[in-house]
């Protein structure tokens, strides 16, 4: 085995070519002698094959077994500890000298110079002495001066345990005392037993050769299995280190997506809540509530997903290049529940804000109707006024049949007065019956006025029935009646009402939403006072009748006994409303103007918002269109194309003026109650998705090609071979989408010449699609096609380092892992060892190799 001088990059090789240098005479003859070389060879050929059996296999000649330079690659690997480059299998002369040149390179990176040595001339058995030489040499030099003044020895003893030698108190000319240093601290401290005598040493011409290098192999031997337990120690270190790393790494991403679950957990129940407010301006600060969710609590929870999703992703590739099972997060946290919750919160934003504006339109109608109820109740309490007493008056029995003949008149009046209130009633109940079916948080004190309402207009018309049925009795003898009252009474009466009703209509609220209903209103307004002059002239004709029963009783010298019998409307009632429904009209002209002002200013916002929501809209569609193609695309090296993107995340992220400025124009837009958009088919929710979308995409994709350089780096892939990866993953992407689906996988494997049953196809997809999405991305794709080629840490490897530290041992000691390992690491081991079970074992031991297989998911810990 190569020493700790070479594994140190100590310069011991230069010890052995020093010493060829100084003893040239010595080995220049032995080199000659055949006697000497045919010794040569055998022992050379024990020596090898004492190290070629620990790998199964042993030489017989020298010459012929090393020729192929296979065994002398084996027998530095044995030797060292270490792996050398694959060799070559083929028979060829050029594999061969390929094989040698191999082995060469190796032994000259280990400080070891090889004068005038080539693979071409490794047949020669000389060479083969010499490279041989070198290969033994490499721990140090046997017949240098140096043992004999005993510095070599204690050099030996302090290089691998500086603990023992004090070498800088040493002196070249005390032999003895160095030479029994160096014998007494190896039989005590190395359990090496003297096997010479200082004296005899240094009192010798030239000690014996084969006695001294038979003390310094054992050294060697005490010595080198050290080597073996630091080995073993540092591939412990390594894949202890790696499997914390990646217990942080899941324990990070099982805490952030427990985090994010929780709050949208505690977020959703928020947004279903359906607790019906009074009026409109206690909903629109709901609805400010709600905006300011959207724009600063949701915003760091849409990076914290997206930061869920890379360290998922760079988890699973780590284990993946670490050869460990993969990341399987606890029941409720893969990144499929993280979007089935997300995806439920969305749909619970939307309801949400729908519902809002719905309860403003709602509560703005309820609001509305109220007020219009209100109005006619008193409109209509106040006609009532009066009515029911009047209606039970017995007048009519000590009347003159003139005076009985008017008040059937009279009555008849009313009952047209009463017939045209009929209406006004029906709209007061209908207009309770909305309310309810709305939902009014006042329908008690509505419900309450329009019972009283009904009830007094039933007994109305009992009474009014009762009155006429007495009238009609007593007209029989009642014969004379004034007719112009009685034409006056009929005319003035519709005309009355007439009046009434355009002066409510005149005052009555109106709600619109757009353009079209407001012209609407004015339209009818329109109409309404084009008919006026016809009106007028019924006004006219009517206060003519009253001028015509003054001209009458004037011309006849008819004295009147006060006002018309058969109508409490008199000329000068009929006049004052007619001046005051004058005085509404250009009103009326004035508020309508106004609310077409208003929906003209309401449809400047919509034009304003759908062409910035249109600019941004086609925005966002052409940036998702481009990323599409440059995640499937990737041109130029992995470094180049993780630049790019950043660079186009960077340019996406300047758009944001862009996005905050149409957040703007939408607050304007609610603010001002337009509830409907003509000029665009985008709402303001649809355009936030699609954002969040595109710079979730664009920080995945950024993901896949981190996660590719870290497969590049880790594999040793070329940039040659990724390109041919990509060339056929797009190839055989038949949707274009990033992901293969397994039948377009299965024919990429087919095309490679793979003839797959469906067990073995089964095999693979659990490999490359671990989720069981049903599809393959570029990064497994690539991870597949190029596992087999790396060399990676195994349980086996781990359970034989384990077995070195433990001294050959079926179990480990706590005090063992201690002595062996850092502090943290043997203390991690320690924690997590189950105690050995076997017959062997002592107590305290522990198991490390149910430990091992558990690291590579081979079994539980």
């Amino acid at each position: 085995m190569v020493d700790y001088h070479a594994a140190n990059n100590q310069p011991s090789a230069g010890g052995a070519q020093s010493y060829m240098v100084q003893e040239n005479d010595w080995d220049r003859d032995l080199l000659l002698d055949p006697a000497w070389e045919k010794q040569q060879r055998k022992t050379f050929t024990a020596w090898c094959n004492s190290h070629l059996r620990k790998a199964g296999t042993q030489i017989e000649n020298i010459e012929e077994d090393f020729r192929d330079g296979l065994k002398l690659m084996l027998l530095l690997e044995v030797i060292s500890g270490e792996r050398l480059p694959k060799p070559e299998r083929g028979k060829m002369r050029v594999h061969k000298i390929n094989n040698v040149n191999k082995a060469l390179d190796f032994i000259a990176s280990k400080g070891v110079k090889l004068v005038s040595i080539g693979a071409e001339g490794s047949t020669n058995f000389s060479t083969c002495s010499y490279l041989l030489l070198q290969c033994m040499s490499i721990n140090t030099p046997v017949l240098s001066d140096s043992w004999k003044d005993g510095l070599a020895f204690n050099a030996l003893i302090h290089r691998h345990r500086p603990d023992l030698i004090d070498y800088d108190s040493l002196r070249k000319d005390d032999p003895v005392t160095n030479l029994n240093n160096a014998f007494e601290v190896a039989e005590k401290h190395l359990d090496i037993p003297k096997m010479l005598d200082a004296e005899d040493i240094v009192n010798t011409a030239r000690p014996d050769e084969k006695a001294i290098m038979t003390y310094v192999s054992s050294f060697y031997h005490a010595f080198s299995g050290a080597q073996k337990a630091e080995t073993a120690a540092n591939r412990i270190c390594k894949v202890l280190a790696v499997n914390q790393e990646n217990e942080q790494m899941m324990e990070d991403y099982e805490k952030l997506a427990s985090d994010l679950l929780e709050w949208i957990r505690r977020t959703i129940p928020w947004l279903e809540d359906r607790t019906q407010e009074k009026t409109v301006n206690d909903m629109q600060a709901k609805q400010e509530d709600f905006r300011d969710y959207r724009c600063v609590h949701k915003p760091p929870k849409v990076q914290e997903k997206c930061q869920l999703e890379i360290s998922f992703n760079t988890l699973q590739t780590k284990l993946r290049l670490s050869n460990r099972p993969a990341f399987m997060p606890s029941e409720g946290r893969m990144v499929s529940d993280i979007n089935g919750a997300w995806h439920t919160l969305e749909g619970a934003e939307k309801g949400y804000e729908e519902w809002i504006l719905s309860e403003i339109r709602r509560l703005e109608r309820l609001e509305h109707l109220a007020e219009k109820f209100h109005q006619k109740a008193a409109i209509h309490e106040s006609w009532t006024d009066g009515k029911e007493a009047m209606l039970k008056q017995k007048d009519y029995e000590t009347s003159t049949l003139s005076e009985v003949k008017a008040l059937l008149r009279k009555h008849e009046a009313f009952e047209s007065d009463l017939a045209a209130h009929q209406d006004r009633v029906e709209q007061i109940a209908a207009i309770a019956q909305e309310l309810n079916e709305l939902d009014y948080y006042d329908s008690a004190s509505v419900n309450t006025r329009c019972q009283k309402i009904c009830d007094q207009w039933d007994l109305l018309g009992t009474l009014t029935q009762s009155r006429k049925e007495s009238l009609e009795r007593t007209e029989k003898q009642l014969e004379t009646i004034d007719e112009l009252y009685l034409e006056y009474a009929k005319r003035a009466a519709p005309f009355n009402n007439w009046m009434e009703g355009a002066m409510e209509d005149l005052q009555d609220m109106f709600i619109v939403h757009n353009i079209e209903e407001i012209q609407g209103l004015i339209t009818a307004h329109e109409q309404f006072k084009s008919t006026l002059a016809e009106a007028n002239k019924e006004r006219e004709a009517i206060q003519s009748i009253q001028a015509e029963v003054q001209k009458i009783a004037q011309s006849n010298g008819i004295k009147l006994s006060g006002a018309n019998p058969y109508t409490t409307i008199t000329p000068s009632s009929i006049d004052s409303k007619w001046e005051k429904a004058m005085t509404m009209v250009p009103q009326r002209d004035s508020a309508l103007q106004e609310e077409l002002n208003k929906q003209n200013s309401n449809d400047s916002l919509r034009a304003k918002f759908a062409t910035q929501a249109n600019t941004v809209g086609a925005y966002i569609q052409e940036k998702m269109e481009e990323i599409g193609r440059i995640s499937i695309e990737m041109n130029g090296t992995l470094e180049d194309q993780l630049t790019n993107l950043k660079d186009y995340q960077k340019n996406i992220m300047s758009y944001m003026p862009e996005i905050n400025k149409l957040e703007g124009f939408h607050q304007l837009i609610q603010e001002a109650l337009i509830f409907d958009n003509q000029y665009t088919p985008y709402t303001m929710e649809h355009l936030r998705v699609g954002w969040e979308q595109l710079l979730t995409t664009i920080a995945r994709t950024i993901n896949e090609v981190e996660n590719q350089i870290l497969t590049r780096d880790a594999k040793g892939i070329s940039q040659e071979q990724l390109y041919e990866y990509r060339a056929s993953f797009n190839h055989f992407d038949k949707k274009r989408s990033g992901q293969m689906v397994s039948d377009d996988f299965r024919a990429l494997l087919i095309s490679t010449g793979n003839s797959l049953g469906e067990g073995e196809f089964a095999r693979i997809m659990s490999i490359v699609d671990p989720n069981n999405s049903g599809a393959v991305t570029f990064q497994a794709f690539i991870d597949f096609m190029s596992r087999e080629t790396t060399d990676t840490d195994t349980a086996d490897q781990v359970i034989a380092s384990f077995k070195i530290l433990a001294g050959d041992k079926n179990y480990i000691t706590a005090e063992e892992l201690r002595r062996e390992l850092p502090p943290d690491q043997a203390e991690y081991c320690i924690a997590r060892m189950a105690p050995y079970a076997g017959p062997d074992g002592v107590p305290g031991a522990l198991d490390y190799m149910s430990f091992s297989t558990a690291l590579y998911g081979e079994s539980d810990l």
